[in-house]
């Protein structure tokens, strides 16, 4: 037996595979399976609505004004809670756990906190939303920077030297804390920990929990939030700076459905089957059901 077959064996025997029969669903047709899936995308489609609307609450709560000043030391020195915006209104701080003390120490950090940097997105994405993702540990700066190189990880990444950690609830469990600032005020809108951070990752779930969201047309906002229309500030993640609006084939077929059969029509004539079938797609999508993000 080779020492590979013999570690499959036990991986198997460590989830009790081959040991217990699964409970298996029915297996049915691909009628009966479309009917439970429609049955099932109901319930799916409200949570869906509710999500939204928690997300709405939120950009509702009050806002906490931060009156201590915080020092972390960064690649380049002692900074405050307010550089880390890096200019930008939004700003969003995970606590990881990267320290002595730490399982893993000093070459890894925490199990958990490493799975969700595994998970971030392009933050390019958030700073077209005008917020920054920070992350903030024990570790001294050197041990950082090779921490990030080793797992690859690009999000700027601070040494908490005060009690910012205790006072914003994250000394003893990870967690994100999200703020806003009106000029050098600095204030804290929203915070979230325990299973709450196993959904973040993606550029969306990020902008959920701060004070102004995705900042998108179809969201429930109070008056005078910053809005624009959903898909045409989204952008490849190197053109942000280079060409900060869509360029004209990036239909926006959710707002602007006669002018993307128009379009399609002229790539049609003017013999560019790739466009065209891109729009007949967008078009047969936006016809068959919700538009992605919007969950209406």
């Amino acid at each position: 037996m080779t020492t590979q077959m013999a570690t499959s064996k036990e991986r198997d025997k460590e989830h009790g595979k081959g040991h217990l029969a699964m409970n298996m669903p029915p297996i049915v047709s691909q009628q009966e399976w479309e009917v439970a899936r429609q049955q099932l995308l109901v319930k799916e489609k409200a949570l869906t609505r509710s999500r939204d609307a928690l997300a709405a609450e939120r950009r509702r709560m009050p806002w906490m004004a931060v009156e201590k000043k915080y020092e972390f030391g960064g690649p380049k020195g002692k900074v405050s809670l307010l550089d880390l915006f890096e200019g930008r209104r939004q700003l969003i701080v995970y606590r990881a756990f990267f320290e002595p003390g730490v399982f893993g120490w000093p070459e890894h950090a925490c199990r958990g906190c490493s799975l969700g940097a595994d998970q971030v997105a392009h933050l390019t994405h958030l700073t077209a939303r005008d917020t920054t993702l920070a992350y903030a540990s024990r570790a001294p700066q050197a041990d950082i920077a090779r921490l990030k190189a080793r797992m690859g990880w690009e999000m700027p990444w601070y040494t908490m030297t005060d009690g910012f950690d205790t006072d914003f609830g994250v000394d003893q469990w990870h967690g994100h804390n999200a703020f806003i600032r009106d000029g050098d005020k600095v204030f804290r809108t929203y915070f979230i920990n325990g299973r709450g951070d196993e959904a973040m990752g993606t550029t969306w779930s990020y902008l959920d929990i701060t004070a102004l969201g995705r900042q998108e047309t179809w969201e429930d906002s109070p008056e005078g939030y910053p809005q624009t229309s959903p898909y045409k500030w989204w952008n490849w993640h190197d053109n942000y700076d280079a060409e900060p609006r869509p360029h004209p084939k990036w239909v926006d077929i959710i707002t602007d459905p006669q002018g993307a059969a128009i379009r399609r029509r002229d790539a049609e004539a003017n013999g560019d089957p790739v466009l065209a079938d891109a729009e007949e797609e967008e078009i047969a999508e936006l016809q068959a059901g919700d538009p992605g993000n919007q969950g209406a």
